[in-house]
């Protein structure tokens, strides 16, 4: 009697266990999917919405087709983990490697959202079928949902904190169906006698072991692989940080930087771009001492700034510290920005500069704003009125600010809402563009308290800027002459749907 109680009750423990790592593993399988979406396709809050509605609305598929499944329901719930764990494992994989390959990507994706939502969606309505018998129903009910709110509360913690940093996503992803495949094996060996098919279902999870470990220990090579079919140029550094994708790639004369797939310069000619940015404001101060870069990790626009010998300071913000320390160490890099990160005048701070503004109280002479395009609604935020004004009280009487602003080309009304955004916070604005080759017709946008000197005294050596070129920049052609425009704010981010509207019809 009592081996028979204390098997029932090793019996309950294992299976409550196994609801555990299933709904660590279920969300882990979600939260891949929304990031890896968010990396391929912008705009992550989108697509965390859309991938976690489609995971919800299968895992609600997954619970009523689990009612037609009658008997053996031991078999077919070690079955179900080991498809979870095939299918959750490789799916990381899969869509990274045929992201470039196919048209109908998004239809591949959300074809393993739902079929790794519906197979999810199975297994807990499984499991309190098994135990019905074995745990009074008020205890089961609480038991079940008490360990499956546990699992997804130590998933959500573990996967950017721990997983996503040291892990990357498809490590992250055969790992997880490593453990979904080893619920099935431990169950299967445990109660072997009450299983049908035991050895096929053992055998089953060994192959099922064997290749999720062989795809961890290759997942570096398939990252690789498919980041070849991406790259054109011979990739030379790859990272996952917790914020982004980084990938530096290298021609036969060209360094390229990506962030999230999405080019952020070329060696070629980003000059053309850091001294449009920096110097038609920074050249018109009398002697400016204090500078803020927000953004510019790989400290380009520093270098740029450097060129003054009047400037004192430069503070540089930005959030990922992988970028600024990549820019720091490599050789080549600090040739690129001419040792710019290392000077005894700049101080590189790794925060979220929306966060970080609002707590300084010191001024500046001149603020450069070297963000990346506002894609999603986490970048949007540092295009908003809210920031701007923090901007504007920031900024000394007879200082300046530029705004890197897109393409007034591709997205002109993108480019005049981040006009008339400085505008309603306060400044008075010029906007200008150049021409880089890499990216095409770029734009910024000035910002000031008073009318800003119009001579010009630019430092010696610059490639592209000069008090002949820099005029015609101020001038517009009719298409993409200045448009009437909505400002951006933190409620409406009406310039991410914007943004994300133009770029999406000129690419299609």
């Amino acid at each position: 009697m009592i081996f028979a109680r204390e098997k029932a009750t090793s019996f309950q423990w294992l299976l409550l266990i196994s609801v555990f790592v299933v709904a660590t593993c279920g969300l882990i399988y979600e939260l891949v999917a929304g990031t890896l979406a968010s990396y391929l396709l912008g705009d992550s809050v989108t697509q965390f919405s859309t991938i976690i509605g489609t995971y919800l609305f299968a895992m609600g598929i997954g619970s009523y087709l689990s009612r037609f499944l009658k008997n053996n329901l031991l078999s077919w719930f070690i079955t179900i983990e080991l498809m979870v764990g095939m299918v959750g494992g490789f799916s990381a994989g899969v869509l990274f490697i045929l992201f470039e390959q196919v048209i109908y990507f998004r239809v591949i994706l959300y074809s393993l959202v739902i079929l790794t939502g519906t197979l999810v969606g199975l297994e807990l309505p499984l499991l309190m079928r098994i135990l019905k018998d074995r745990i009074e129903f008020s205890d089961l009910v609480s038991r079940i949902f008490t360990f499956d709110y546990i699992g997804a509360l130590f998933a959500s913690l573990l996967f950017p904190l721990i997983l996503i940093p040291y892990l990357g996503l498809l490590r992250t992803s055969f790992f997880f169906g490593f453990l979904n495949v080893g619920v099935a094996w431990m169950v299967a060996y445990r109660f072997q006698h009450d299983i049908k098919g035991y050895q096929k279902l053992k055998w089953s999870a060994v192959i099922c072991l064997a290749l999720l470990g062989t795809g961890f220990a290759l997942s570096e090579k398939l990252t690789a692989l498919s980041e070849t079919l991406t790259y054109p140029d011979k990739i030379v550094y790859a990272k996952s940080s917790p914020y982004q994708r980084i990938v530096l790639t290298r021609g036969a004369n060209d360094w390229r930087l990506f962030l999230n797939g999405n080019l952020q310069f070329s060696s070629l000619d980003e000059y053309r771009y850091h001294e449009a940015l920096i110097h038609p404001g920074l050249g018109r101060l009398n002697q400016p001492e204090n500078v803020l870069v927000l953004g510019g990790g790989d400290g380009m626009a520093a270098r740029e700034i450097l060129k003054y010998p009047s400037v004192k300071k430069i503070t540089l913000v930005d959030l990922d510290n992988a970028v600024t320390d990549l820019f720091r160490s490599n050789a080549s890099l600090r040739n690129l920005n001419q040792q710019s990160l290392l000077s005894p005048k700049i101080s590189v701070i790794n925060q979220d500069a929306f966060v970080w503004i609002r707590e300084q109280q010191e001024t500046f002479d001149f603020i450069a704003v070297d963000f990346p395009d506002p894609s999603n609604y986490s970048l949007g935020k540092l295009y908003t009125t809210t920031f701007y004004h923090e901007l504007y009280r920031i900024l000394s009487p007879k200082g300046c600010l530029v705004i890197q602003s897109t393409s007034p080309f591709v997205a002109r009304k993108s480019f005049w809402i981040v006009d008339a955004t400085l505008k309603k916070s306060g400044f008075l604005t010029q906007a200008y563009h150049c021409y880089v080759p890499s990216f095409g017709e770029w734009g910024f946008v000035l910002g000031f308290k008073q009318k800003l000197d119009a001579a010009y005294q630019f430092p010696a050596g610059l490639k592209f800027i000069s008090e002949s070129t820099v005029q015609p920049l101020y001038s517009f052609p009719p298409d993409m002459s200045v448009a009437e425009s909505a400002y951006n704010t933190l409620n409406n981010q009406v310039l991410v749907n914007t943004f994300e509207k133009e770029w999406a019809d000129y690419t299609r």
